[in-house]
């Protein structure tokens, strides 16, 4: 699928300040690589981050789309915490705008889609090797996760790779084992397994669910998922939540 061009931008009004700006689509390309234990997808989406939300250029806004208004999205955007996080340059760019978005999604009870959109952050930091920022997003994350609803098996397997690769290794090495005895489904329970092995090895690095899933279970190649977004707004992830089902 070929890359969006400048030429593809249209106008889009924000939902927020009602200001136009032109805002170019996004479809994610044909996934060719097995995702991260974390569910970063592999490339080519793995490079097309910069495109997953959108930003008004009036209020600084973030969102997937920005013409859908989050519910009370106006009132987060406007509040002095917010403002605050967009203009922190101690951060990179883009990162901000995926804790921009997750500030949003925390302000209105979506704290799942907050977590997500917060390890999305995470990965940028990976990319630019700032590995102080990486594992206070990922800590954060954590935190995220743990505050919402109950996890669901994903989701605690993605705790424990964060947790891991933040260099918390004693909390990493207890939630791998209580997933461990909730008798996950055979592919989590693999996944879960190699967790504790890079756990026990106090390995901070990326490691591919390709190492942990067979060939004929890696189905988390299929990254392409209806293009609506879950009600929480966790975009990406409603591509590859299947990822440990079946």
């Amino acid at each position: 699928m070929a890359t969006p061009r400048a030429s593809d931008a249209r106008e889009k009004r924000c939902g927020v300040c009602g200001h136009e700006s032109r805002q170019a689509p996004f479809r994610p390309p044909v996934p060719e690589q097995a995702p991260d234990l974390d569910l970063r997808p592999g490339e080519p989406v793995r490079s097309t981050m910069s495109r997953w939300l959108q930003a008004c250029p009036h209020c600084g806004y973030a969102a997937p789309d920005i013409s859908e208004a989050h519910p009370a999205g106006a009132e987060a955007v406007a509040a002095a915490p917010y403002r605050a996080l967009i203009a922190d340059t101690s951060h990179p760019v883009l990162a901000r705008r995926f804790l921009a978005w997750a500030h949003v999604l925390e302000e209105t009870g979506a704290l799942h889609a907050a977590a997500e959109a917060t390890l999305h952050a995470a990965w940028v930091a990976d990319d630019l090797n700032r590995d102080d920022l990486a594992r206070q997003w990922r800590r954060e994350a954590v935190a995220l996760w743990r505050s919402g609803p109950a996890l669901d098996a994903e989701q605690s397997v993605r705790v424990i790779d964060a947790l891991r690769r933040a260099g918390d290794f004693a909390e990493a090495a207890s939630a791998a084992a209580a997933l461990g005895a909730s008798s996950p489904p055979e592919a989590v329970a693999q996944v879960s397994a190699l967790e504790a092995r890079l756990i026990a090895a106090e390995d901070t690095g990326r490691h591919s669910i390709a190492s942990a899933l067979a060939p004929p279970a890696r189905r988390p190649h299929v990254t392409h998922q209806p293009k609506k977004r879950p009600p929480e707004g966790g975009g990406l992830k409603s591509w590859l939540r299947r990822i440990f089902k079946g």
